[in-house]
């Protein structure tokens, strides 16, 4: 997802997944009992803290009876009593690590933090306990050898498939000695990352700007002044300015403020968390990470870290991931050179003398977009209302597949900010609940994600519906006028409604296999692909209405918005070049890292050439997606998704934009497929042919760009 952290996977849930109170009160812990709930959502108006640790260290001894009972079992080793079972355990387990895992990233606090880190070393454990299980491989190990002989369905091979190389990639052919020594790798990573993600969340709400002279605000639109307004009454400074580092109050901070010195001083806390010396401080715990990755991976026979993760990805080493990225990092860094140089010529024009810093660049961006399109984003926010940008979402959908979505009132919601939908198909029946939760707070991590409280699975042959929801930060309301979005604000929620769809739409046979259950590098092809409609002229009419008069966005400024498309590209495709380059540069190491993490980045960036004008998106302090959410060896994903979606949608483009035989094809074939079949065949099945990548430099425009060498 772009800017953002995707969604937490179940995987990632149950490391989050933590508890510490010792005593059980089985009679009144939620947990234990069956959800007598609106299509059994969590009960989240009964669920408190201290349920969490009896929940899950009672889930983990179930889980454990469970899998003895298959490792012991005597019987002829069978699809059915071997992976089916497997597949089929851990209920409890599975059912409070989503909630804690969820509620620890959208709605966490300083106990459920504790918790976190205290359960983190069992949970570890039981993991590795199952993976590690001798007896229990031999069981998988002997249905695997008699595949052929099974005569399994597609789906069924694939699940096979999957825990037998789970096995394989966890451990299971180590000696003893080399699998304590795994042990103690996998407990110091998941401690490592959990504290990873804490420290950011720790500095990102540490950070207060405080302004308390008029004059100081000049330049912000009135929106951003009223709700820094409001976060400052809220913190007690009636009558000031509050401004933080979420990036509904950073960014256009950075991109309005006329007083430099303030855009360098909130530019500077931004780049520096956890990056400061103090107790939050992630450099020596990044480090540490990486090398104890790729220990593990040569532990488990690949030669580095990226090895390991990419083996089971759709661009299967790093040699291929290089190849993409170097490919567009050329023609990215020649336009951001142009853009850098047009900006500094305007500097100049404006009489001053200073070099451009990364501080201006979101400043003078702005006013090469006004001086170059007209183009004044406080133009366009009014016909972005958020209320507005969902109905757009929801007619979408609709329009590409029939689905509908009801608001409930009487179901327990996690926090008073989050909504529930029942989503339907055309004919009425029920397709699932859908969580939507939109505004930052302190107890939210930062960027856009989606997650599940119940992924889709069949259960005595009906499909069991998925519980979903999607996690955003945009701007509130402030005053009289209702949140209004930045378009980029727009297209994130398009995004991470794709997600949701792939959550949603799921149709398998089995949990593990449902959904965004797929690899990194495919799950943000139908999050992507949703963007393009976004972007659509005529279907921008349906949805962007100004907030006050009614007014339909008009001809002119979606023409301004159309002619800017790829403007500011250059910035934009070479921060996250640079920050998926990190990513690879960190994990494709086969001896361990001995120079701190400032020096490592800084070497790294320094051999790809990037200006001193602009930064990675995520420095390696703050590079949550990597160090803490998953996408380690695999940022590169948004960008090889983007070769796909570009080229899928132009199935969609070259026929019309709501054309039901190929919204259905990619349905059938890629939404409610998950995991069950390798992504390109399903891709290609859906495309009729594999993607290139002409569609998607042409989107960035970067197509035409002259690459000038050695400046």
């Amino acid at each position: 997802m772009k800017n953002k952290i995707i969604a937490l996977a179940a995987s990632t849930a149950l490391l989050y997944a933590c508890g510490t109170a010792e005593q059980k009160t089985e009679s009144m812990n939620p947990f234990f009992e069956p959800y007598e709930t609106p299509f059994e959502v969590p009960p989240f108006d009964k669920i408190k803290n201290e349920h969490f640790a009896p929940a899950l260290r009672e889930g983990i001894k179930e889980h454990q009876k469970e899998i003895d009972k298959i490792a012991n079992n005597t019987e002829v080793p069978t699809f059915e009593n071997t992976i089916e079972a497997m597949e089929y355990s851990g209920e409890l387990l599975s059912k409070v690590s989503r909630v804690f895992g969820n509620l620890n990233s959208a709605n966490t606090n300083d106990e459920l933090q504790a918790i976190a880190k205290e359960m983190s070393p069992e949970l570890s454990a039981h993991s590795d306990n199952i993976s590690l299980n001798s007896k229990l491989f031999e069981r998988v190990k002997a249905v695997w050898e008699s595949k052929d002989q099974l005569e399994l369905n597609a789906e069924q091979h694939k699940l096979l498939e999957n825990s037998y190389k789970s096995f394989i990639r966890n451990g299971a052919n180590l000696n003893d000695a080399d699998k304590d020594k795994l042990r103690e790798i996998n407990t110091k990573l998941s401690s490592l990352t959990l504290q990873f993600g804490q420290n950011l969340l720790a500095e990102t709400n540490a950070f207060k700007l405080v302004i308390d002279r008029e004059e100081d605000l000049s330049g912000l639109p009135e929106g951003l002044i009223s709700s820094a307004a409001d976060d400052a009454k809220a913190a007690g400074e009636e009558g000031k300015w509050l401004f933080t580092l979420q990036n509904p109050s950073v960014m256009p901070f950075l991109q309005y403020a006329d007083n430099r010195e303030l855009r360098k001083q909130i530019w500077e806390a931004y780049k520096n968390r956890s990056d400061q010396g103090n107790e939050f401080d992630n450099k020596a715990g990044l480090i540490e990470i990486a090398n104890l990755r790729r220990e593990k991976a040569q532990l488990l026979g690949y030669n580095t870290h990226a090895d390991y993760v990419l083996e089971e990805s759709m661009a299967k080493n790093a040699d291929n991931v290089y190849k993409l990225l170097n490919q567009l990092w050329a023609p990215a860094l020649a336009k951001a050179k142009v853009e850098r140089d047009e900006m500094q010529a305007l500097v100049k024009a404006e009489g001053n003398d200073f070099s451009i810093e990364p501080w201006d660049w979101r400043y003078y961006e702005e006013k090469l977009r006004k001086q170059k399109f007209d183009l004044d984003e406080q133009e366009i926010k009014p016909y972005f209302s958020l209320g507005k940008v969902q109905d757009g979402v929801f007619m979408v959908v609709k329009n590409l597949w029939g689905l509908t979505f009801t608001e409930i009132k009487d179901i327990p919601v996690y926090h008073a900010d989050a909504k529930a939908y029942e989503v339907k198909e055309a004919d009425g029946s029920h397709v699932g609940v859908l969580y939507m939760d939109f505004h930052p707070r302190a107890s939210k991590r930062g960027g856009a994600w989606m997650t599940s409280y119940r992924s889709q699975k069949t259960e005595n042959g009906e499909r069991k519906a998925p519980v979903i929801s999607i996690v955003c930060n945009f701007s509130r309301p402030t005053g009289n006028a209702p949140a209004l979005l930045t378009f980029d604000e727009v297209t994130t929620f398009f995004h991470e409604f794709g997600h949701a769809l792939h959550g949603l739409l799921s149709n398998v046979e089995y949990q593990s296999l449902a959904g965004t259950s797929v690899p990194r590098d495919f799950v943000e092809l139908p999050s992507q692909v949703m963007e393009n409609w976004a972007t659509e002229p005529s279907v921008m009419k349906q949805y962007a209405f100004h907030y006050e008069t009614g007014e339909v966005i008009p001809d002119d400024l979606i023409a301004k918005l159309t002619n800017s498309g790829t403007f500011g590209q250059g910035f934009g495709t070479t921060e996250y070049l640079a920050a998926s380059l990190l990513d690879l540069d960190y994990h494709t190491r086969s001896e361990n890292i001995t120079s701190n993490a400032t020096d490592f980045e800084n070497a790294s960036l320094e051999k790809i050439g990037l200006i001193d004008e602009i930064i990675p998106r995520y420095r390696s302090p703050y590079f949550q997606h990597i160090f803490a959410g998953g996408y380690s060896s695999g940022y590169y994903s948004y960008i090889w998704s983007g070769v796909l979606d570009t080229d899928a949608f132009q199935a969609f483009k070259e026929t019309e934009l709501f054309n039901q035989e190929k919204a259905q094809a990619f349905r059938k074939e890629i939404l409610e497929k998950g995991g069950t079949e390798d992504p390109m065949k399903m891709y290609v099945n859906f495309r009729g042919a594999e993607p290139k990548i002409d569609a998607l430099l042409k989107k960035r425009g970067l197509d035409q760009i002259p690459v000038q060498r050695n400046k």
